[in-house]
C-alpha cells in the first residue's frame, strides 16, 4: 500500500533532483567539444604514400550510399601519367552533404580503403552549393614527401604492390618524372602560342 502510495513521488524526485545541479553550457564555436575516435564525420580520399590516389572509380561507394549522396566517374589512367596505381582512376568525385546520412556504408563498400571518414563535423552553410563537395576538396592533402599525380607507378611494382604496403613513398624516377612534367608545364606557359587543351 505504501509502495503504491509513494510510487509517484519516486518518479518526480529524479525532476526535482536535476532543478538543482548546475546546467553545463558548451562554449561552441569557442569551445570544440572532441569527438569520438571513430565519429562519422566528413570524408577524405586517401593517397598512397607516393601521392598517387588509392581511389580507383569503382563507384561500389556510390551503389552502397542508401541516400544516393555520392556521384563519381571514372576514367581510364594513361600509362606514364597516371592517377591511381589501377586501371581506371576516380575523375569526378562529388559528395551531396545535404543528402548524406553519415551511416559509414560507403566506407564498407570501399575495396581498397579509399574513402575515410575523418572527425570534421562543421559542414553547415546558408547555401546550398557549397555542401556538394567536389574531389579536390575530398582529397587527402600531399604530404611533404608526396608527390602531385598524374606521374607512373613505382618502377618493378605492380598494382597488388601498393595494396600490399611494398611502396612506402616517391622513387627517383618518379621525382624526375614530375620534374620534367612541372618544367615543361612553366615553359609552356611562357609561350604565347601556347593553347590550352581541356582533358
Amino acid at each position: 500500500m505504501l509502495g503504491q502510495l509513494f510510487a509517484p513521488v519516486a518518479g518526480f524526485g529524479v525532476t526535482f533532483a536535476q532543478q538543482f545541479r548546475k546546467v553545463p553550457t558548451q562554449e561552441y564555436p569557442e569551445e570544440k567539444r572532441p569527438t569520438a575516435k571513430r565519429f562519422h564525420g566528413r570524408h577524405q580520399l586517401n593517397r598512397h604514400p607516393d601521392g598517387l590516389e588509392k581511389c580507383v572509380g569503382c563507384e561500389l561507394c556510390a551503389w552502397a550510399c542508401p541516400a544516393d549522396a555520392i556521384y563519381v566517374e571514372g576514367a581510364d589512367n594513361i600509362e606514364g601519367a597516371r592517377f591511381s596505381p589501377g586501371e581506371r582512376y576516380g575523375r569526378v568525385y562529388q559528395i551531396n552533404y545535404l543528402r548524406c546520412i553519415f551511416c559509414g556504408l560507403c566506407i564498407e563498400a570501399c575495396p581498397t580503403r579509399a574513402l575515410t571518414m575523418t572527425n570534421e563535423y562543421e559542414l553547415a552553410d546558408d547555401s546550398r552549393r557549397p555542401l556538394i563537395y567536389e574531389k579536390h576538396q575530398l582529397l587527402a592533402p600531399l604530404r611533404s614527401d608526396m608527390l602531385a599525380p598524374p606521374f607512373p607507378m613505382a618502377e618493378g611494382m605492380e598494382e597488388r604492390d601498393y595494396y600490399r604496403g611494398h611502396v612506402t613513398g616517391p622513387t627517383q624516377a618518379q621525382k624526375d618524372h614530375v620534374a620534367a612534367r612541372e618544367a615543361q608545364a612553366g615553359h609552356a606557359e611562357g609561350d604565347p602560342n601556347h593553347e590550352e587543351v581541356p582533358r
